[in-house]
């Protein structure tokens, strides 16, 4: 195979977001659940580091400064646990096996599985583990492990490519072709504040693995230093503030927003503080189209919104996508169906099985269901895939 340099999927990433991407995850999400009756930590580090649920996937280095463990140490547990889950997964016959193995087939060429593989890659932000994720979804399906290791490092090497090439063409201080979306057509869905605006922060708030090697780096003459970014969609926001005549400044991960969810403490870092010429701040957090609507999201969302009007700031999520929250909730979907789920929330909540037979039977896609979640103020819980009617309206 080829393997010359392209650059991350252009298009808007809503041509790829589906039901049948998100279940790839809750099916891992399955199998680490059972590994975690043998090797608690080890399925829960896998869990941290490809991002399962729909969460953005952590540094080895974050990952082992929550254990006291050594970054190698961590990436050898990591490897360790992910053979062991492939193994158990064909010997116990789990239902993943079918399922990745009908979305890359063995005997498919390299150059499609990899154009597959990037574009799921996008449309999920989690450049960060590209390889790791790649891997992992071929040995489900039954390929080779030489077979998914080549394979999975042309995925990463298309983006260490596309990376190298963008902070090159950086460095001239000019931006890329491909770089040229525009924030002016955004702040029209900034909910702004009216309260005094604090200063824009200095630094980054995110320090444990600020220079951790496995994120990308590239010049942005606006701020006039190196800034870090975990994945294509935060490199085009950030590339999009450098370029837009109406940003003055930016600071990247401005604050760390502390919260518990489920059993545990989690910490989340807005992606970037704004500062406008008019002088305005907006506080801007990167969350995938196809995942807006997750309850953990919404929640980092209202943490973010609840930060940014504290401090004046205006607030606004990113999808990378034309589709921002505004247009999710103002989505046309078959009234019809609307009117099945709520009758059907209203007397208990769907599971995953319900959702796939609703899906089926009607042709509800996974953006017309995200839009009903924010229109109706539902919970979309993942791991397990769970959907419950608004708290006022449940039994």
């Amino acid at each position: 195979m080829s393997a010359e340099i392209v650059r991350p999927p252009g298009h808007d990433i809503a041509a790829d977001v589906s039901f049948e991407l998100e279940e790839l995850d809750d099916l891992v999400g399955e199998l680490l659940t059972e590994h975690a009756e043998r090797a608690a930590r080890d399925a829960r580090i896998v869990a941290l580091r490809l991002g399962i649920g729909g969460q953005r996937p952590e540094t080895l280095t974050r990952i082992g400064a929550r254990y006291d463990l050594a970054r190698d140490r961590v990436r050898q547990l990591y490897a360790k646990a992910v053979g062991r889950i492939v193994r158990e997964a064909a010997r116990s016959g789990h239902r993943s096996a079918r399922v990745f193995a009908h979305r890359y087939p063995l005997g498919t060429g390299d150059l499609r599985l990899v154009r597959m593989l990037l574009a799921e890659t996008y449309a999920t932000d989690t450049d960060l583990v590209a390889m790791e994720w790649s891997y992992l979804k071929l040995r489900l399906a039954g390929h080779e492990p030489g077979d998914a290791k080549r394979v999975a490092g042309y995925v990463m090497q298309r983006i260490l490519g596309w990376q190298k090439k963008t902070a090159s063409i950086l460095a001239k201080l000019r931006v890329p072709e491909e770089g040229a979306d525009d924030l002016r057509p955004l702040p029209a869905d900034v909910e702004w504040s009216t309260g005094s605006a604090a200063r824009l922060p200095t630094e980054s708030a995110r320090v444990a693995d600020g220079d951790d090697d496995g994120r990308g780096r590239f010049y942005l003459a606006k701020v006039g230093r190196d800034v870090a970014y975990d994945s294509a969609l935060v490199a085009r926001l950030l590339r999009t503030l450098d370029a837009d005549p109406a940003v003055a400044a930016f600071q990247e991960e401005p604050t760390a927003l502390t919260y518990r969810f489920g059993d545990e403490d989690r910490v989340h870092y807005p992606a970037v503080a704004a500062e406008l010429s008019d002088g305005r701040t907006v506080l801007i957090d990167v969350i995938p189209l196809g995942r807006t609507a997750f309850h953990h999201n919404r929640i980092q969302s209202e943490l973010g919104r609840a930060f940014a009007h504290e401090h004046g700031w205006g607030w606004l999520a990113w999808t990378g996508s034309a589709l921002g929250t505004p247009q999710l909730r103002a989505r046309r979907v078959d009234p019809a169906i609307e009117r099945r789920l709520t009758t059907d929330l209203e007397q208990g909540p769907y599971d995953r099985q319900a959702l796939t037979t609703v899906s089926a039977e009607t042709g509800l896609e996974l953006l017309d269901l995200a839009g009903l979640v924010l229109r109706n103020d539902w919970r979309w819980d993942r791991l397990p895939m769970r959907l419950s009617a608004a708290p006022s309206r449940r039994p």
